[in-house]
């Protein structure tokens, strides 16, 4: 099912970046909670990767051009203002996303959506809170945050790309996005990029195995235990 295959890469590779802020995380409370919001994300990718076949397998053994997440989520961690504007920008996407699949009863998505849907609204208001805190506060964490959101504006067009077997409603799912990230910039006292608008472009072919450069390095370390020691059982 191309669906479940392209979302659960999706929470799949955002969990490995975000993860790899273990030990690394500015203060405490955040180590915890980046860990926590990527650990939401590996159990709806478990789930979703369920759907399409051996989730270990889906993970571990195949190759860069078999994965079918957008480029946004494989971005590099950067500093901690780009791994908040990268989590808004998902966020705010997924959120809208699972709210639309789960009301629809007939989508095989539903069950996954209807229990998703609570965490990602939490992931979102933690990239909320801290690009409010970053973008007012002083003038270098402003600087550093409008600077992370211009980096990655470029990648944002390719989340509303059709996705063969995801029936949403697009268009409802791009304006909902924007406002509520405009929203969310304008109380910050940050400003949206400037660039093409939404759904006249897009960033990049994620969802047809094309990625950015550093994916493959990404990938190589999420797969390496796997792939050393085949077979390898607890």
């Amino acid at each position: 099912m191309a669906a479940a295959l392209a979302l659960g890469d999706d929470a799949l590779v955002l969990s490995h970046r975000l993860g790899e802020w273990a030990g690394h995380a500015p203060v405490l409370e955040e180590e915890v909670a980046l860990a926590n919001i990527a650990l939401d994300l590996l159990g709806q990718a478990r789930l979703l990767l369920s759907l399409v076949g051996d989730e270990d397998k889906l993970a571990y053994l195949r190759e860069e051009r078999a994965f079918r997440n957008v480029q946004l989520v494989e971005q590099p961690n950067g500093d901690f203002a780009h791994t908040i504007a990268r989590q808004l920008y998902f966020s705010a996407y997924q959120r809208s996303l699972y709210e639309q699949l789960a009301a629809d009863a007939d989508s095989p998505f539903a069950p996954i959506a209807a229990k998703a849907v609570k965490e990602v609204a939490y992931h979102r208001d933690h990239a909320e809170h801290w690009t409010l805190r970053l973008g007012d506060g002083t003038p270098e964490s402003h600087s550093r945050m409008q600077q992370a959101l211009d980096a990655l504006w470029r990648f944002t067009g390719e989340l509303f790309e059709p996705v063969e077997g995801l029936s949403v409603d697009r268009d409802a799912l791009r304006d909902g996005w924007l406002t509520d990230v405009t929203d969310v910039l304008r109380r910050a006292t940050l400003t949206l990029p400037d660039g093409p608008q939404l759904g006249a472009w897009t960033a990049g072919a994620g969802r047809q195995g094309i990625h950015t450069e550093p994916f493959g390095r990404m990938l190589a370390e999420m797969q390496h235990l796997h792939r050393s020691h085949p077979g390898a059982t607890w």
